[in-house]
């Protein structure tokens, strides 16, 4: 550059650690750059103003700002007194709120920098003026100096992405508490109390910061070790107590920032604890041990990332935190009557009902104002609207994600409860004796071991000299084993041995076969290749890839994903379609030749082939009742040992196995598929009555076998009374669904045939039960609503076992009509049964339920019912709708049994 050789003009003033100060050194800068052009003097104003603001909230002392104008540069300098304190850098995301003025200065000047003296630090930045070139520049940071010895405090497995996050929510609150503090209000937070508080902050950043450039990049979590002042632990208990106070200020919204989501704030919870507790002399601690409530997990928010929502087969809805739907996949589209890509940028509203959607707006905007949810991480039984108007029992299941901006996405899993998971897969005695001779390599005498190898033509040449014996495991870093000789294939049939019990276990881990063969693709691509995939055929003949994982920090490719795969044809000639026609274990050392694709199929296992940059792969046949139903690739890549023919027998040793546990589990799947089709139908149609308001609701479990043996029932006997029924099958499999059905019917035909009040109506079931069934066991409530169109009513009811219905009057006031209660079905039917009869005042709401809805492990029973109260008093004047769907939200979250519920409130005719 070539400056004039006029002298340059300087202009200072120094100003104190107020907020008001950054207004005041933004009109100095605009004044002292007078006759500047107005666009360079309004960069330099805004500049200065973010750096003042730096220095008023963490250096805390009085600031110089100082002016320099030549005819080509303008230079701005921020002095403040803390030299110790250097600068930290924040991580910025667009949508951040605080973190923005060091990233601001390196958008707008030419050249910026920081320079400390003994007494003093300046931090400057020049703009010049005639669009030259500048040499590179930056911050010169460092972890700042201790004062005092220092003691090194391990962060075991520190979540990345979250903890960026949670860092920018402690910005933002100590920012916005400096900003009060200075307007009078401290919310009893002690002025040294916030300045201890942001410098211990700006430590933990700068330290966190530093180890992090010292570290390979890795996914997720990090351990990182920090060298921080052993004196240290009182200073970090009161930044807790600081931020703690900020939080709850918050979340009253007396503070200018958003409360923290559960994840954010357990972490920064974890993470400040783990600092004082082992600046203190105690162990450290993983975050990934740390147990958690359900709505503050993940351990790490996921990358949001579109393409994985759209690809998978679970219904799967993703919204902002404007509430707008930013994606949505076929699954649920099509279980709720849309297009996918119609659904996109609608209000999520559009799929809530309407006697739900005031509730939903409502816990909307209170989970972003004061970050607590109610069904965040849970997994929840509620209706969704379906286009045609109709609803749709589904259980929601909602967990956040991050986009790359730091910004939150919800996404939600609709699983319809009408569809019915696979139990744990098992294997029957001979099975076992099958597998364990696969993976000793032992067979009868006679048996064929069916493979085929690809020839050295299709590999593409013959096999490389000096290739490996095909070890069990590849030797990676997770299984690198010293053996001796002597000793090596004991060790080599002993990890095959672990290996298969590892699969077993992965797949009698989870009720949900996906997630089975999601844990069995993890395993395989950490033990024994880089990728696996698991192709299966449904009974029409569909193609589908239910699970891709590969070993390594880098996420899935989108071109590699699950979803539908072009079908399969006779005329298919590559590896994945021969072996679905029954050839295999193929054996591949190269990309498949381009002559093997002549389908779409075949093209796209070429490009998968490609994708995985793949140096050699397995591809095998699963097999089941002499049929082919899927397929296993075992791919490594070109960092990784090579495939060999002696891989082959382990391989077909591991697809037998696997295909025993998918083929028991899709058998298990399809006997609850009829219990499923016979539960469908024991649902009853309420009775449309004008006297009687009415709503049910059944949920299966979020965590057992979804069929059981609750039930509800309603209908007319034919002198005109109203039957009301709630039952319990013991038992949560077909058998207890069967029954149910037999005690339901059974019950159906003595009430409408005999007209007896509800005690006699027991007796005769219990009796007809136990000729039946002697072995069935079951609670039930029935009753008799009696009363003309304009009221009174009466409630004359039998309980056989179960729990006493609850009854809520319009004002709110909850108790239980206990009487008439006897012993369970099944246990005497020669015991006479009690009855009782109770007043229905108007407007009042009498419940039915089963034990589901209220009980939880190691809790009275009594605590239990007394919840139940609670939750039913402010609801007294709800639509019944909205009555039920409140029960189910507020109690029925992760319950481990199915709940059905009848809700029956008498009301007076319009005229009456």
């Amino acid at each position: 550059m070539g400056h004039s050789n006029r002298p340059e003009s300087v202009s200072s003033q120094t100003f104190p650690s107020r907020p008001e100060s950054v207004a005041s050194a933004r009109r100095f800068v605009r004044s002292a750059l007078e006759g500047v052009a107005s666009e360079v003097a309004e960069n330099a104003a805004l500049l200065v103003s973010e750096l003042v603001t730096n220095a008023v909230l963490h250096a805390a002392t009085a600031v110089e700002v100082s002016v320099r104008l030549l005819d080509h540069t303008v230079r701005t300098e921020v002095s403040d007194l803390r030299p110790r304190r250097e600068l930290v850098p924040q991580g910025h995301f667009p949508h951040a709120t605080s973190g923005r003025g060091l990233k601001m200065a390196e958008q707008l000047a030419s050249r910026y920098g920081v320079e400390t003296g003994e007494d003093a630090k300046t931090v400057w930045c020049e703009l010049w003026l005639d669009g030259g070139q500048p040499p590179p520049s930056g911050w010169r940071t460092a972890v700042p100096a201790a004062s005092s010895p220092t003691r090194t405090v391990a962060l075991v497995d520190l979540p990345g992405a979250l903890y960026v996050a949670s860092q920018q929510h402690c910005h933002s609150l100590l920012r916005e508490l400096t900003l009060a503090a200075a307007a009078g209000k401290s919310f009893g937070v002690r002025p040294e109390d916030l300045v201890t508080a942001h410098d211990t902050n700006n430590v933990i950043s700068a330290c966190v910061a530093a180890e992090w450039e010292q570290q390979p990049s890795t996914p997720n979590f990090h351990t990182v070790r920090l060298a921080f002042p052993a004196d240290a632990g009182p200073a970090v208990r009161t930044l807790r107590r600081v931020l703690d106070t900020a939080e709850e200020a918050a979340r009253d919204e007396r503070l200018l920032t958003l409360p923290a989501l559960p994840q954010i704030r357990a972490l920064s919870h974890w993470l400040l604890d783990e600092l004082a507790g082992q600046l203190a002399g105690g162990p450290p601690t993983a975050w990934t041990v740390m147990p958690r409530e359900p709505s503050a997990s993940p351990l790490e928010p996921a990358p949001w990332d579109a393409g994985h929502a759209t690809a998978g087969s679970t219904p799967t809805i993703a919204a902002d935190d404007d509430n707008r739907i930013i994606a949505a996949n076929g699954p649920a589209a099509d279980m709720l009557g849309w297009q996918a890509d119609e659904l996109i940028g609608r209000r999520l509203t559009d799929l809530i009902p309407d006697h739900l959607r005031k509730r939903h707006v409502a816990a909307f905007a209170s989970l972003l104002l004061t970050g607590r949810p109610r069904i965040l991480g849970r997994s929840v039984p509620l209706p969704a609207l379906h286009r045609d108007g109709r609803l749709v029992p589904v259980r929601l299941f909602i967990q956040t994600q991050e986009t790359a901006d730091g910004r939150p996405v919800f996404v939600a899993q609709l699983t319809p409860r009408t569809v019915l998971p696979p139990p744990s897969p098992y294997v029957p005695e001979e099975d076992r004796d099958e597998a364990a001779q696969a993976a000793t390599g032992t067979r009868e005498q006679g048996e064929p071991q069916e493979r085929e190898q690809v020839s050295d033509q299709e590999r593409g040449g013959p096999r490389e000299s000096g290739a490996s014996e095909a070890p069990a495991l590849p030797d990676t870093p997770e299984h690198v084993t010293e053996r001796s000789d002597s000793k090596a294939g004991g060790s080599v049939l002993e990890r095959q041995l672990l290996l298969l019990a590892d699969i077993r276990d992965a797949l009698s881990g989870t009720t949900d076969l996906k997630e089975g063969l999601q844990r069995v693709c993890g395993i395989l691509s950490r033990q024994l290749a880089g990728w696996c995939v698991v192709d299966l055929l449904d009974e029409s003949g569909q193609l589908e890839r239910v699970c891709v994982t590969h070993r390594g920090p880098e996420s899935l490719p989108t071109e590699v994903s699950t979803g539908r795969l072009p079908a399969l044809s006779e005329s298919a000639r590559g590896p994945l379609g021969r072996v679905l026609r029954g050839a295999g274990p193929l054996l591949l050392s190269e990309t498949p030749p381009p002559h093997q694709s002549g389908t779409l199929l075949d093209t796209h296992y070429v490009e998968l082939f490609e994708r995985m940059a793949a140096r050699s792969a397995v591809v095998a046949p699963l097999r089941a009742r002499g049929a082919v139903f899927g397929a296993l690739t075992l791919a490594r890549t070109r960092e990784e040992q090579p495939f060999t023919e002696a891989d082959l027998p382990q391989v077909d040793a591991l697809v037998r196995n696997l295909a025993l546990g998918v083929e028991h589990a899709r058998l298990y799947q399809e006997s609850r598929q009829i219990a499923q089709r016979l539960q469908r139908s024991l649902l009853p149609v309420l009775p449309d009555l004008p006297h009687l308001e009415m709503a049910a609701r059944y949920a299966p479990s979020s965590t057992a076998a979804q069929v059981g043996g609750d039930w509800y029932d309603s209908f007319v006997v034919p002198n005109g009374q109203t039957a009301v029924v709630i039952g319990d099958v013991s038992g949560h499999d077909l058998e207890a669904a069967v029954a149910m059905s037999q005690l339901r019917s059974m019950l159906r035909g003595i009430a409408v045939d005999r007209q007896e009040p509800p005690q006699e109506v027991l007796r005769r079931l219990d009796m007809a039960n136990h000729s039946l069934d002697r072995e069935a066991t079951a609670t039930c409530v029935y009753g008799l609503v009696e009363g003309p169109e304009s009221g009174p009513w009466t409630l004359r009811h039998s309980s056989a076992g179960h729990l006493p219905p609850l009854l809520t009057t319009g004002e709110g006031d909850t108790s239980y009509l206990e009487g008439g209660m006897g012993l369970l079905l099944g246990m005497d039917p020669n015991m006479p049964r009690p009855g009782a009869e109770d007043p229905l005042p108007a407007h009042s709401t009498v419940l039915l339920y089963t034990d589901g809805l209220i009980e939880r492990r190691d809790e009275s029973l009594d605590v239990s019912m007394a919840r139940l109260r609670r939750h039913t008093a402010p609801l007294a004047r709800e639509p019944l709708d909205v009555f039920c769907d409140e029960l189910l939200i507020g109690l029925s979250a992760d319950s481990a049994d199915d709940i059905a519920l009848l809700a029956v409130r008498p009301v007076p005719a319009p005229d009456c």
